[in-house]
């Protein structure tokens, strides 16, 4: 019987002892024969580190120590992982059982992919589910135009990721969409209609509702990089009112959860102004935007709260 590819798990971990151990015991119930699990963590203060100890023996290996973000922590992870195949899954966050094994079955149909990924459920504070984020069949084109997958539900070939790189430090918000589209341009990804491999946890101190603002400028710096970089020639300059339609409609998004409805409303008249197909797609949080521009605040409450919804069956953070 041929040995099963051995896949590799890097949590990045820092003070989230509330959710720790439930992604922990995720991974480590996935009753997968041949998992790396690594935890890395960025030297928390919350009881966290004694949460990663009661697991330590089934670990590949952990550390605790200060680190410079999110990126820096998971690069730690994947420079350690020896797998055919790498996955990473944030200490909120949760696999669901048998994730690791439909991933694994889904490279090996594949084998001329860079990555695979299915739907994600999101679910609450308390781990209940209250939405399932639906992708589609999306490539590289589709991710220039600033589609973004659930990236708990991605796992990765190695050797791809040997070729394009780890994540770039320099990016604190779209750090794994960067990452997306280098192995797209190397490899188109495969989506696995029907599957739900992992849950993808809201709650306020997560980082595209704590620090919304955060995404819109970090979206126009990635479309200004897709447009420079060689990688995506001819196709980029072929779609460049694209790419910065699709940035902009993401800054108006997350410019809107931060408050800002004035800045949101100009990024929204940007992605207009640039393909007004792709600005449409967020017609309702455009009317919530003007409603919230006006001061008629419960109509832009209702119509953002419907927004929001549709909106995160195609981008979460």
């Amino acid at each position: 019987m041929p040995t099963l590819p051995r896949v590799s798990i890097i949590t990045p971990s820092y003070n989230q002892a509330q959710f720790l151990e439930q992604t922990i015991r995720s991974v480590l119930d996935q009753n997968y024969p041949n998992l790396e699990y690594w935890v890395i963590d960025g030297g928390s203060t919350d009881g966290s580190l004694e949460i990663i100890q009661k697991y330590a023996e089934k670990l590949a290996g952990w550390v605790s120590e200060p680190d410079r973000g999110q990126a820096e922590g998971i690069n730690k992870g994947l420079a350690r992982a020896t797998g055919d195949i790498v996955a990473w899954l944030n200490s909120d966050d949760v696999y669901y059982p048998g994730a690791v094994e439909a991933a694994v079955e889904a490279l090996d149909a594949n084998p001329q992919v860079s990555f695979v990924f299915s739907d994600v459920e999101s679910i609450d504070e308390a781990g209940k589910p209250f939405h399932r984020m639906r992708y589609g069949h999306w490539g590289l084109a589709d991710l220039m135009r600033f589609r973004i997958i659930g990236q708990p539900a991605v796992f990765i070939r190695r050797a791809h990721l040997a070729q394009t790189g780890l994540l770039d430090p320099s990016y604190h918000y779209l750090l794994d969409h960067h990452l997306w589209l280098r192995l797209a341009a190397l490899a188109e990804p495969v989506y696995v209609p029907g599957e739900l491999w992992a849950a993808a946890r809201m709650h306020a101190s997560a980082k595209n509702m704590a620090q919304a603002a955060g995404f819109a400028p970090e979206a126009l710096q990635l479309a200004k990089w897709i447009l420079q970089d060689p990688r995506f020639e001819p196709l980029a300059s072929q779609m460049e009112r694209q790419i910065w339609a699709g940035a902009y409609r993401l800054a108006g998004f997350y410019l809107m959860e931060s408050g800002q409805a004035g800045k949101a409303l100009s990024a929204y008249a940007r992605s207009f102004w640039f393909t007004p197909g792709i600005a449409l797609q967020d017609w309702k949080r455009i009317l919530s935007t003007f409603a919230s521009v006006l001061g008629l605040r419960g109509l832009a409450e209702s119509l953002r709260s419907a927004s929001r919804q549709r909106y995160q069956q195609a981008h979460r953070k």
